[in-house]
């Protein structure tokens, strides 16, 4: 449900974005480093929405990746701790065991 949100979201944003950039057409200076650009102000708002999708999907992908590294690291911490103790935590076999209640419930 929270991506299709998401992407009704990220619809109606990139419909207001065109709406917005069609609107203003007109040339714009553009004051760089190296020199002055006359660009159309479309293309202005076009790239800026472009270049901040990309960043900020860029890092949405960064965060992602580090989450996942936590959560390997957790599990192995996990696995050897278990090993160590020989204790075995009630969730970690929640799909396993629960698949063996149900038939055991269906035997009865």
């Amino acid at each position: 449900m929270k991506i299709q949100w998401s992407l009704i979201l990220g619809l109606v944003f990139a419909l207001i974005t065109a709406i917005f950039a069609v609107i203003n057409v007109n040339a714009v200076e553009v004051n760089l480093i190296f020199g002055v650009v006359n660009v159309p102000l479309i293309l202005l708002i076009l790239g800026s929405t472009l270049l901040g999708g990309l960043i900020v999907g860029s890092y949405g992908i960064y965060l992602q990746y580090r989450l996942q590294r936590k959560l390997k690291l957790a599990q192995a911490q996990l696995k050897q701790v278990q090993d160590a103790t020989g204790y075995v935590f009630p969730e970690a076999n929640t799909t396993e065991q629960a698949q063996q209640d149900s038939t055991q419930h269906k035997e009865i």
